[in-house]
């Protein structure tokens, strides 16, 4: 059984407020252990996507890295391109987005280093042999950082039900390569009795696959995958062409987290923040509502763990109305498949069965 240790986001007391609890969740979760003195720390996050105001705030991460810090790593905030075009598809863009988000000094004392490189082609290929994937293609950073600081914000996705640690890692630290391999096999369909023919879907395709003559049509052979085309649609008229391929997705995200994670035994720590938990991931250029109240943050040494938390208090909370949730509000409803009808624990099983990690967890309140 995993521990997970989790803290409110009440400050009880007027000594107390939400940096220093990060701070207590790092050493209760032993999170220092994960490096020594002098390592360089690569810091996971989501650097935000230019017109998204949830991703995660930089004074959280700050925080993180000043525990680093403190106990004597040398800490570097980290991700890699993205597959689809937008404000983050190249690291000139990339940084763009990290400074005008408050990614910079002072904010955070650490600097910002793209984990793929200028165009998202600085990867490794590390032999992994598993059902889906016989390598895996990441950012080198993620590959030469001594240890890794997978700091998260857990949120609804489209494609694997909701984002929390292991999506962090695995597809965030993919390259355009691998991420492109991720996706390949998740191509949408279109259901022309819902389309409305508004062409937002094209304009949102990264390879100009969508052709729009009364209503859309995609181009199969052109197709990525990508699913932007999933998240723009205004009126929900696109979506899987295969549900199974939901599930394959979510396996080989859990089969890039082996390869990356290869090597680093004991040497990666997580910290979760269940807070402006909204319908999708933080890579639309916009944001919808958060679906429940602000739940917490969540420490561990165990992604899977973690993510059953996560997923568990999210879950458990009572949604807000109003939003993407729709009727389904009371605490214990599956508030994930809610929002995406999928099997979203597929992640976690396969997870599981790799040996990355405990779904059975004991949860402990600091």
């Amino acid at each position: 059984m995993s521990e997970v240790y989790f803290a409110g986001l009440r400050a009880d007391r007027q000594t107390e407020n939400i940096p220093s609890k990060i701070h207590r969740l790092f050493e209760k979760a032993r999170l220092g252990s994960t490096f020594t003195k002098g390592d360089l720390v690569a810091v996971k996050t989501h650097l935000g996507e230019p017109g998204n105001t949830t991703f995660l705030r930089p004074q959280f991460v700050s925080a993180v890295v000043d525990m680093i810090r403190k106990d004597g790593g040398k800490p570097f905030l980290t991700d890699s391109n993205t597959l689809y075009l937008g404000g983050r598809s190249n690291a000139v863009d990339h940084l763009n987005a990290a400074v005008r988000h408050g990614f910079t000094y002072p904010v955070v004392d650490a600097p910002v280093i793209i984990a793929d490189g200028l165009l998202g082609k600085d990867e490794v290929e590390v032999e992994v042999g598993l059902k889906h994937c016989r390598t895996v293609k990441f950012g080198t950073a993620a590959y030469h950082a001594s240890s890794i600081m997978v700091v998260s914000h857990f949120k609804g996705h489209l494609m694997t039900g909701f984002g929390g640690a292991l999506k962090n890692l695995g597809m965030g630290f993919g390259s355009r390569a691998g991420k492109l391999e991720m996706h390949k096999l998740a191509h949408p369909a279109v259901d022309e009795e819902v389309c409305t023919g508004c062409g937002t879907c094209a304009r949102s395709c990264p390879r100009s696959a969508i052709d729009v003559r009364g209503k859309a049509s995609i181009d199969s052979v052109r197709c990525i995958g990508c699913g932007e085309c999933w998240v723009a649609c205004p009126s929900d008229a696109i979506g899987p062409e295969d549900p199974q391929s939901l599930i394959e997705i979510q396996e080989k995200i859990v089969e890039y987290c082996y390869g990356i994670l290869k090597g680093k035994e004991g040497r990666v720590g997580y910290m979760t923040f269940v807070v402006d938990v909204t319908p999708h991931c933080d890579c639309p250029g916009w944001s919808d509502r958060p679906v429940v109240p602000d739940v917490g943050i969540l420490a561990s040494l165990d992604p899977v763990a973690i993510d059953q938390a996560a997923a568990d208090l999210f879950n458990n909370s009572k949604g807000l109305e109003g939003t993407a949730l729709g009727h389904n509000l009371a605490p214990g409803e599956d508030k994930i498949r809610a929002l995406v009808d999928m099997d979203w624990t597929a992640q976690l099983r396969y997870a599981e069965e790799l040996g990355l990690g405990s779904r059975t967890y004991k949860l402990i309140e600091i």
